[in-house]
């Protein structure tokens, strides 16, 4: 029954519903031009990480008043079927650079993420430069709430809040 419903719908539609996308060949492009960013001659460093972290980034950070700020390049590997960037890499990096904030404002202990809400507002394209603007809301004894804007420029692409909570020192 299914295969009899792709083929009417391929031939009605003229569609195929296992299409495979293929990435944009050649280097990254912003609005038709190609990507010239270059982070590490904006001051920003790699933030690198042998975990998931290492699969997806690497990471950008650079000092920001008292804390950091994070960032990434949109590259080909974030692409999802549509050839913007997947929400999944968008839910990692403000997983990461919220966690990271938090970390550091609360004296480098253990957390662990027990709540996050990300909501999409614009499509990043491959070749755009993701900013995280993250800070703490509030905190208790044990939990500390995190927002953040995910910006490319000025225009806001998501935007997240979170809960953390501390875990106690090592």
């Amino acid at each position: 029954m299914l295969s009899r419903v792709r083929r009417v719908l391929r031939r009605r539609l003229s569609i195929s519903l296992m299409a495979n996308f293929e990435p944009p060949a050649g280097p990254p492009v912003v609005a038709g031009h190609p990507s010239s960013f270059d982070p590490a001659a904006a001051g920003w460093e790699p933030y690198r990480d042998e975990g998931f972290i290492g699969l997806v980034g690497p990471f950008w950070t650079r000092p920001s008043g008292e804390g950091f700020l994070y960032a990434f390049m949109a590259e080909p590997k974030h692409h999802n079927r549509r050839g913007i960037v997947q929400g999944g890499m968008l839910m990692t990096f403000a997983d990461r650079s919220m966690g990271m904030t938090c970390w550091y404002a609360n004296a480098r202990q253990p957390q662990a993420t027990v709540q996050l809400d990300v909501h999409f507002v614009d499509a990043v394209q491959i070749g755009e430069f993701v900013e995280a603007k993250c800070k703490v809301v509030r905190r208790t004894r044990a939990l500390i709430f995190m927002s953040a804007e995910l910006v490319v420029g000025a225009r806001v692409v998501a935007t997240a809040n979170g809960v953390w909570k501390t875990l106690g020192k090592r």
